[in-house]
């Protein structure tokens, strides 16, 4: 049976505003009374400076409305962009596999992580993964922490020997004493201070790769899928 060559057609901007909104709304049911809020807010703004501005015409009233309201549209996707953002967060919060998820999409170019674990618990679901980028290696724990121990130490011990020199931080998901948010995740590892010049962060990246074994045989933590949680961004 011959295949289709016909490339899969991608959602158009309307559809994926669409999507954006009732993905946000259903973590916000207040979103709607917002963004009608801004876009009010933008053309009041707008008429405003149009009757402040001499000599007062008519067609320059409208054109300020009209100004106003494309300000109120612009900041009204910034608006739900962010609230969708935080609607994300409180999704994934718990799950295995967020931790993953954010570092493999929320660092940056500066910083090189994976969406894979570099140590895992199959029994128990406990992760470590880690980031490498002009602040050092970031060990980031998932789980319990008291079980994260060994996995922690086991990773830490590893970098230690290829990396000797380079800053090591470790972090803990979660909610308790010094443990981050994942809401606070890529935010926490961005504000390290930077401590490695680019050219030692390839020489890193590239030892460590060296001494990691593959996970790809091993399972990985159920319950996170990341196209299913991920906010849809307008494009």
């Amino acid at each position: 049976m011959a295949r289709s060559t016909t490339p899969e057609k991608r959602p158009g901007f309307f559809s994926q505003l669409r999507t954006l909104f009732t993905f946000t709304r259903k973590a916000f049911p207040w979103l709607p009374y917002l963004l009608i809020g801004i876009l009010v807010l933008g053309v009041g703004a707008g008429i405003g400076i149009g009757f402040v501005i001499q000599p007062v015409a008519w067609w320059s009233v409208l054109l300020w409305a009209i100004t106003g309201l494309m300000a109120g549209i612009l900041a009204a996707m910034m608006t739900m962009t962010r609230l969708s953002t935080k609607a994300m967060y409180r999704q994934i919060d718990g799950m295995p596999g967020a931790t993953g998820h954010v570092l493999s999409t929320s660092l940056g170019r500066k910083w090189q992580a994976s969406e894979m674990p570099v140590g895992i618990n199959p029994k128990t679901q406990e992760a470590v993964y880690r980031a490498i980028g002009r602040g050092g290696v970031v060990i980031v724990g998932e789980g319990t922490r008291g079980r994260l121990t060994r996995l922690v130490n086991d990773e830490r011990s590893k970098i230690k020997r290829v990396a000797s020199g380079v800053p090591i931080t470790v972090l803990y998901v979660g909610h308790g004493d010094d443990e981050v948010p994942i809401a606070k995740l890529a935010s926490t590892i961005k504000k390290l201070p930077k401590a490695i010049d680019r050219a030692t962060m390839a020489a890193v990246i590239k030892r460590v790769d060296s001494v990691s074994q593959s996970l790809a045989s091993l399972p990985i933590p159920k319950g996170m899928d990341p196209n299913r949680v991920r906010a849809p961004r307008p494009r």
